[in-house]
């Protein structure tokens, strides 16, 4: 056996036991969770109640650090290029999955850039509107709509987003025409909103159960099939009456990343800290009672989900004839 052999063996072994002692340290530091979207956001509210409840797991602190912007893709690329080492984690949600169709280029690969670690949860939407819109229904609301076509504007958190994709999905099946009004975040577009500068919203639940609650905002029905125990008087779209809408769904959905290259004995710590945190009892009140769905699955059940997304969500994007630069 040569002595350079001799010596790549050497340099190899040692290369492994710093990273399986890194691995068994990890965290030994405070971990940053990369949130793509703005304060408001339902992508925000579920990255602080989870950074919170990982951080008593992990006994290190979890800072959430918003990097909003082109419907998740500024903080998608800050987390593409992170450091593999574990200390970045990334929220990634249903536009994750929109984006690969949607935008012609993008700066990193969202399969082979990033390491699946869990889906958190899913959520549906809220239809809301202003208390001064003169309808208290989806079948008011058609109706207003085709009697004013392209006078009633309806927000969004931008397109690609889970809001955008909500309206257009809407608008195409009640056969409606409404003015889209795109905002640069989930929580600008809730404020517009709130302000009468705008009419409509398709909410992620977090941000509009509150809104609702106050009475700033009007609910008219819920994005999912069934209706939520949260509101339970709350019809369905799919409830509406109309036959073209009786299938109607729509619902965003939350998972956790890390950089492609992280060693998986640090992707198995966080997944594992992860299901920790969402059996909190603590975590789990206060995650239903803003609307979400707990999941909680594992790194291949995640990557698997997500390619499924890809698919579904390429194909709406096609009908739909949208495309972003």
């Amino acid at each position: 056996m040569s002595r350079q052999y001799v010596r790549l063996l050497s340099v190899f072994g040692a290369v492994l036991l710093s990273a399986t002692a890194a691995a068994q340290n990890y965290p030994a530091k405070t971990v940053r969770l990369l949130a793509p979207f703005s304060a408001g956001s339902g992508s925000d509210t579920i990255s602080r109640i989870y950074a919170g409840g990982l951080a008593e797991v992990f006994g290190q602190q979890v800072i959430v650090e918003n990097r909003a912007g082109a419907a998740g893709n500024i903080g998608a690329e800050v987390g593409a290029r992170a450091p593999a080492d574990g200390y970045t984690l990334l929220l990634v949600n249903i536009a994750h999955a929109v984006n690969v169709s949607l935008y012609r280029k993008l700066a990193y690969d969202p399969i082979r850039d990033f390491a699946p670690v869990s889906l958190l949860a899913t959520g549906p939407a809220i239809l809301v509107v202003h208390p001064s819109l003169p309808v208290k229904s989806v079948k008011d609301l058609v109706a207003l709509a085709q009697a004013r076509p392209g006078a009633i504007n309806h927000a969004s958190a931008g397109v690609g987003t889970f809001t955008f994709l909500a309206a257009e999905m809407f608008k195409r099946q009640a056969a409606v025409n409404m003015l889209q009004v795109p905002y640069r975040s989930g929580g600008e577009a809730l404020t517009a909103v709130i302000s009468g500068e705008s009419s409509v919203y398709f909410s992620p639940a977090a941000g509009a159960i509150p809104q609702v609650r106050q009475g700033r905002l009007r609910p008219l029905a819920v994005t999912s099939l069934k209706r939520i125990a949260l509101m339970p008087e709350l019809p369905t779209v799919a409830e509406s009456g109309f036959a073209a809408l009786a299938k109607f769904e729509s619902g965003n959905w939350y998972g956790i990343t890390m950089p492609a290259k992280t060693p998986r004995e640090i992707v198995d710590r966080a997944h594992k800290a992860s299901i920790a945190a969402l059996n909190n009892p603590a975590i789990i009140k206060r995650l239903n009672d803003l609307g979400f769905v707990l999941i909680g699955n594992t790194p291949e059940e995640f990557g698997a989900y997500f390619k499924s997304e890809i698919d579904a969500w390429g194909k709406i994007v096609r009908d739909l004839k949208l495309s972003s630069e």
